[in-house]
């Protein structure tokens, strides 16, 4: 008996320890090269890793790789516990972790591997996570590192400046062809930044009322306005970056505003089902931006995140109200002073009705984890009847967007 029951444990140990790491593998490509496979892993950055793949694979950097011919990268592969990362690699450092999560991430968005780590229990463990010395470039805190898993391609939308003689025009084919030319009003907004980021899109197309006449989606009203306000800043020299984007819904005049799934973020589509790598990509696309114009001077740099609310209770009518940061007093005052403009243009157009919203703080990620002075606003309930009207009548969005741009310029922040 106590011979079965050493049998026992021996198997049950045997079972719980983790495979060996080992190196990744990969066939090579026609017309690829030791640079180009190093460069589309997101290897080439480290000297070690070039070193390691020649070493690995008995190379010198003068040799022709074959194609068809396996080749092993300076990437480990582990076995993930279902943990942690940390855990998994016997390693204390959260922020190394968190890249390496960044890293497996952004692996899979570029269909390198086919499944994430978490299903597959596969780990893809750079080499130079060991072996070189990152420390220089890993003095981020926990909050910049949101944007350590996009790059993104955009550029500015616009600084544009004005004549003294004759109007200039900005032209963004974004805006759709009856908008996309931008007359430049003013160049008040001169020398700053905004971010203008709509709620959703992709395959998450937000709060919906699936019990209307037609299906209203979330993000499509929020893209809507979003883009207005932009096309605002902008006319007002604002160098405006949208962050989220649909190049086939420019503004659109129409009240039904067909749900779809095409949007993106830097050419890149929104099709991965985990939730908080989208809002990371987000924050990224928005931090890496901001750093850009941080070193090239900028002082002022606003982010507005788009949402339309969604009450269980359709009776419920909800007044745009707004999120800030919990300790952000230049967040706070800017959200104060974008409520405070809809209370007052409220009180002109709808005297008898009266205003309810409200200036929240918040524990959400986009305002926790985007570097610029950060609001949110939730427009309405797309549930309710009566604010439906607010969102599918464009006049209405037009005037929403017209709002939230007096209320970003009226703040002293």
């Amino acid at each position: 008996m106590k011979l079965f029951a050493t049998l026992i444990l021996l198997v049950s140990v045997t079972s719980l320890s983790a495979i060996e790491p080992y190196y990744h593998s990969i066939k090579a490509n026609k017309g690829d090269g030791i640079y180009s496979i190093l460069r589309r892993y997101h290897l080439i950055d480290h000297k070690c890793n070039k070193d390691e793949f020649l070493k690995l694979n008995d190379l010198t950097i003068k040799d022709k790789l074959h194609a068809g011919k396996n080749y092993k990268l300076p990437i480990k592969i582990y076995e993930y516990n279902g943990k942690s990362i940390r855990s998994t690699i016997g390693i204390d450092n959260f922020k190394q972790a968190l890249r390496i999560k960044d890293y497996n991430e952004r692996i899979l968005s570029e269909n390198l591997r086919k499944t994430s780590y978490m299903d597959s229990k596969i780990l893809w463990v750079p080499y130079h996570e060991f072996e070189c010395n990152v420390s220089k470039n890993t003095t981020k805190t926990i909050k910049e590192l949101a944007d350590i898993s996009d790059t993104p391609k955009d550029k500015p939308m616009s600084i544009p400046k004005v004549g003294e003689d004759e109007a200039q025009y900005e032209i963004v084919p974004l805006f759709g062809e009856e908008n996309q030319k931008i007359k430049i009003e003013s160049n008040d907004l001169k020398n700053e930044v905004y971010y203008i980021v709509a709620g959703h899109g992709g395959i998450d197309p937000g709060a919906m009322c699936t019990d209307c006449p037609t299906k209203l989606c979330e993000d499509e009203y929020a893209y809507d306005v979003s883009l207005r306000l932009a096309r605002k800043l902008i006319s007002n020299g604002a160098t405006t970056h949208i962050v989220v984007q649909d190049k086939n819904d420019g503004i659109r005049a129409q009240k039904i505003l067909k749900c779809d799934q095409d949007e993106t973020i830097s050419g890149k589509k929104l099709t991965s089902r985990n939730q908080l790598y989208r809002l990371r990509r987000r924050a990224g696309a928005v931090n890496h931006q901001y750093m850009k114009h941080k070193k090239a001077g900028v002082k002022k740099q606003v982010a507005i995140m788009v949402h339309v609310d969604s009450n269980r209770d359709s009776k419920k009518r909800i007044d745009a109200y707004f999120f800030h940061h919990k300790t952000s007093k230049s967040s706070k005052a800017l959200a104060k002073s974008m409520r405070d403009k809809f209370k007052e243009k409220y009180n002109y157009y709808q005297k008898n009705r009266g205003y309810k919203g409200s200036v929240k703080d918040c524990n959400l990620f986009m305002i926790n984890n985007t570097y610029p002075t950060s609001v949110l606003v939730e427009l309405a309930n797309i549930r309710n009847k009566s604010d439906q009207k607010r969102l599918t009548n464009p006049k209405n969005r037009e005037l929403l967007a017209q709002w939230m741009y007096e209320g970003i310029i009226a703040a002293k922040i």
